[in-house]
């Protein structure tokens, strides 16, 4: 099943296999490039799949083999002033955390480039798996002379390091596959042919799981990310949700009985 809505500007494409969403951006002719239409498209599909019972897990790919996103149109930026570019990183914020609180796993799965904007999409991912050409960055003091907000900065962080989120600023230069996934960044790496299908495979046996149980460690690992370190957050409402549901009685029940679970999520 296929939803679309192409524009000359770019979208994103819809398609379900099962539980798993896949969001294609799909601009392959500017190595999918976002546009304003696109991330419209992206904040839109981000806060209906978030409520979508039938959805479980949620792949996001870029159309081709050449990038899951080549950053934003260079071409939107033209006549930007100060405020139009504080308003700009607010607005990639607000998706940005649409991307990173989605309430269900979320894959990146990166063919060639993931700069800019593509690379933040990468990072608001929980897990990121990448064939051997793809490359990582935000080489903005080569392109544009812009930077980035101060929570996408804290995110980098995070995942690179300082020391290292700063040698990939300073200099522009971007990150291979190889390199990407010996810092831990990167899942795995898969070769080319059969990319997609292999991570769609595991998307799939993902959402065979209890979806509670994982919405438990999604919840988890977002309020500690938000939390100050020096106190865990409380997390009593989520393990009576998951303790008092159905699925933690058929649990029992299928184990006692010797027989595959069936999971509701409720």
């Amino acid at each position: 099943m296929s939803e679309t809505n192409t524009r000359d500007a770019g979208t994103i494409v819809l398609d379900r296999f099962e539980k798993v969403a896949q969001l294609t951006l799909s601009r392959a002719s500017a190595l999918n490039a976002m546009t304003w239409e696109m991330y419209q498209q992206l904040e839109e599909h981000l806060k209906n799949l978030a409520e979508d019972p039938n959805v479980r897990v949620l792949v996001i790919r870029g159309e081709g083999e050449k990038a899951l996103a080549a950053g934003t149109d260079i071409s939107q930026f033209k006549g930007f002033t100060g405020q139009d570019g504080i308003n700009y990183e607010k607005r990639i914020d607000k998706i940005m955390d649409l991307l990173f609180k989605f309430p269900k796993p979320t894959i990146a799965a990166v063919q060639g480039y993931a700069v800019g904007g593509g690379m933040m999409i990468s990072v608001g991912c929980d897990l990121r798996y990448a064939a051997p050409k793809a490359r990582f960055g935000a080489p903005m003091s080569r392109t544009l002379g812009n930077c980035l907000s101060m929570t996408n900065y804290q995110r980098l962080v995070k995942e690179f390091g300082a020391m290292r989120t700063k040698e990939m600023l300073y200099t522009g230069r971007l990150v291979s596959a190889e390199e990407a996934s010996n810092i831990g960044f990167l899942t795995a790496i898969y070769e080319e042919e059969g990319f997609f299908t292999k991570v769609l495979e595991i998307a799939d046996k993902i959402s065979q799981n209890a979806p509670l149980t994982i919405g438990a460690t999604k919840e988890a690992l977002i309020r500690l990310d938000q939390h100050d370190e020096s106190q865990l957050p409380a997390f009593g409402d989520i393990i009576e949700k998951v303790y008092g549901s159905h699925d933690f009685a058929e649990g029992v029940a299928a184990y006692v009985e010797k027989r595959p679970p069936v999971w509701r999520g409720e």
